[in-house]
């Protein structure tokens, strides 16, 4: 396992844990999951060296933090444990009690990184922040982190703290590559970090979807999935599945490779099993030559992906 020292959270693994599907039914996991598979993977993600596991107050309603809490038991104290307020109405009395709500669920006296979930576009983060600053001075969260901002905002939160926002949390993938543009070299300028979500497209980035084979549940509404869509990433997978024969490797390993070898990124790939799980974290040791990341980086800007209402237009024509 890779790990960077981040200011405020210590040792963080380059690859981490997702847990939005914890106890979250639209995965289709089932009750069986929460109850037996999702404690298995937090147990091996730690005896593999995971130590950052991100979770958020929206995810099942508070149940992924109080399912994370349990499988991680006394090892919650040290792990680098994210989770995130949904701001709704985030003004400072109200962040710091859904804070404690969270650090309850949790079962944590200390929230290592506290991020707002997405940016409110009415409350600005002079507001939010006031929020987050005594809960600092207190020691009731470790770090303030932020998710889906644009650099801008990115930059007014860390103006509106008075002190480092270390992290980003945003989709990003070798299918929605934007986060190259501005985060990345912010992050790296600056000492931060970027956490990237979805870091496989849902799955599109593992190869076994295409036209003729469309997922179901939650990914079939990901516009990524339509037919044009996936007609148009299919130079991208063949540059992905070349350099996994080269290293032999499977696609959705490469994809997180060439994230891993971009300094101040981290990645949290979710696992339905502990296969699963161990696949992903052996990314971690996959090592890309830099004509292999530049390839992959050249072939990941030239995909551009028509929009939903395209998809969804496309959609009905195939139907009808």
């Amino acid at each position: 396992m890779r790990y960077l020292d981040v200011p405020g959270l210590g040792l963080v693994s380059r690859v981490g844990l997702g847990t939005w599907q914890f106890g979250a039914r639209e995965w289709g996991y089932g009750d069986d999951y929460a109850d037996r598979a999702a404690h298995d993977i937090v147990r091996r993600a730690l005896a593999l060296g995971v130590t950052l596991f991100d979770t958020a107050e929206m995810y099942a309603f508070g149940r992924s933090e109080r399912i994370l809490s349990e499988a991680l038991g006394e090892d919650r104290h040290s792990a680098v444990v994210a989770t995130k307020l949904f701001p709704i109405a985030p003004f400072p009395p109200i962040v710091r009690n859904r804070a404690h709500a969270s650090a309850i669920r949790l079962r944590l006296p200390r929230i290592p990184l506290y991020q707002v979930h997405q940016p409110n576009p009415f409350v600005p983060d002079s507001v939010i922040m006031r929020g987050m600053t005594p809960m600092l001075d207190e020691g009731r969260i470790g770090a303030v982190g932020v998710s889906n901002y644009s650099l801008d905002r990115w930059r007014k939160a860390d103006a509106a703290l008075g002190r480092p926002v270390v992290s980003n949390q945003v989709q990003f993938s070798l299918a929605t590559p934007a986060p190259l543009e501005d985060l990345v070299p912010f992050a790296q300028r600056e000492d931060r970090i970027v956490i990237a979500y979805s870091p496989l497209a849902q799955g599109l980035l593992g190869g076994k979807y295409g036209v003729d084979h469309r997922p179901s549940g939650v990914r079939a509404a990901n516009p990524l999935f339509g037919t044009e869509n996936l007609r148009r990433i299919a130079p991208l997978l063949e540059v992905v599945r070349q350099v996994a024969h080269a290293h032999g490797a499977k696609p959705a390993q490469v994809a997180l490779a060439w994230l891993l070898g971009l300094s101040q990124v981290v990645v949290i790939p979710g696992a339905s099993s502990v296969e699963q799980l161990e696949f992903n974290v052996a990314a971690a040791d996959l090592e890309l030559r830099p004509d292999e990341q530049e390839a992959l980086t050249a072939a990941a800007q030239a995909f551009a992906p028509v929009s939903a209402g395209r998809t969804f237009v496309d959609s009905l024509r195939e139907r009808f």
